[in-house]
């Protein structure tokens, strides 16, 4: 039922088939968004900020409201959660937030050159024994770099230390990143508006203890 309801959401968009990608938008109508997401979509010039591996959107839907002068994006392949997401917007009268059901091997697909101001990820799946597919490995920071604006930044916030660890070598080997912040506990001290957002998991991974992590680099 929610993914039949999801078919009718003037905020979602689902890329259903990974080898013959496209974009399925309300009532499976076809959209051609790449590098048209401002114009087709948000009706408006204001910058766009993904969320990568977005869940049910919490982060996206805090930023949303926070900022409503910018245009936020969540990513994620899992459908139920997405539908969670939207569904909220819907019930908030979001306009500047929209979600994307697709995997984020293929994200670069749907984004053109310089589309994209600013790219979060937030706790994202470790994959412990696959380094090649953790969202900071270098092949995925070479997709962002294919849409990200030229000096603008990836925020990582993780609970995973060995992912922090990881991002950290990676960052260390690439002569394009320029880290700007490097936090291995962020609630040590005082913390920004926006780094105080908490999901749902953070949220419980806070009470058993866990130290919160956060990255913001510029690819360039």
């Amino acid at each position: 039922m929610k993914f039949a309801e999801m078919r009718s959401f003037p905020n979602v968009y689902q890329n259903f088939d990974p080898k013959d990608p496209k974009l399925l938008g309300i009532n499976d109508e076809y959209f051609q968004l790449k590098g048209q997401w401002a114009e087709k979509h948000f009706k408006n010039n204001n910058p766009i900020t993904l969320e990568l591996g977005c869940g049910r959107g919490e982060y996206s839907l805090a930023l949303a409201q926070m900022y409503p002068e910018r245009n936020f994006i969540g990513v994620d392949i899992k459908g139920a959660r997405i539908w969670k997401g939207a569904t909220i917007a819907t019930e908030k009268g979001l306009s500047n937030i929209a979600f994307l059901r697709t995997k984020i091997e293929q994200i670069d697909l749907f984004f053109g050159p310089n589309e994209v101001e600013e790219i979060w990820i937030t706790f994202p799946d470790p994959f412990v024994a696959k380094e090649n597919r953790r969202m900071t490995a270098h092949s995925f920071l070479d997709r962002y770099k294919k849409f990200l604006k030229q000096g603008h930044t990836v925020n990582l916030k993780t609970d995973a230390i060995s992912l922090y660890e990881f991002t950290k070598e990676v960052l260390a080997d690439r002569k394009d990143v320029e880290i700007q912040e490097d936090n291995s506990d962020i609630y040590a001290g005082e913390v920004s508006e926006i780094l105080n957002v908490k999901t749902y998991y953070e949220k419980i991974w806070l009470a058993e203890g866990k130290k919160i992590t956060y990255l913001r680099f510029i690819l360039n």
